[in-house]
């Protein structure tokens, strides 16, 4: 069997394990995702004016991003669970777009970086503004969740 040593997370055999982070050294870690909600006119006005029936569409989807990113671990499987230092999200109304704009800033010091994390945040986070609004509109599109920067560690910087 072949195995293409860019990815990390196949050993010698070819089989999926989790790296062994051990012997890295501990360093300070950013990563920025953002991700972005589509949504007709109707329903970016109901969510501007609190007018969903299930509430305040922006702050349940800012708290459930915050609860996605601290539970990445659990999600994805080959993530290592991490001591996230803080979680900043901005969830914001896009007029000109009729979007539902999604960041997440986290934080950490670690052996491993914090991108799946702030990736997961802004899925969940989007997928919570989703559920909230799907009972006035079907045809919601989630769309470009990407990283947007990274800092720290062996693999150095990104920026997009």
């Amino acid at each position: 069997m072949s195995i293409n040593n860019d990815f990390t997370h196949f050993n010698e055999k070819g089989k999926a394990y989790m790296v062994d982070v051990g012997d890295k050294s501990d360093t300070n870690r950013v990563a920025v995702a953002s991700a972005k909600v589509f949504v007709n006119k109707k329903t970016f006005d109901l969510i501007k004016t609190g007018g969903m029936k299930k509430g305040d569409v922006l702050t349940v989807a800012q708290v459930a991003g915050i609860m996605g990113a601290k539970k990445t671990s659990t999600l994805i499987p080959m993530c290592h669970p991490i001591n996230i230092n803080g979680i900043d999200m901005n969830i914001e109304l896009n007029e000109k777009d009729i979007s539902v704009d999604i960041e997440a800033k986290i934080k950490c010091s670690g052996k491993t970086g914090v991108e799946m994390e702030s990736l997961t945040a802004c899925a969940i986070s989007a997928l919570t503004v989703y559920d909230m609004c799907k009972a006035v509109q079907r045809d919601i599109v989630i769309s470009d969740i990407k990283l947007m920067h990274k800092s720290g560690g062996a693999s150095g910087d990104f920026n997009r």
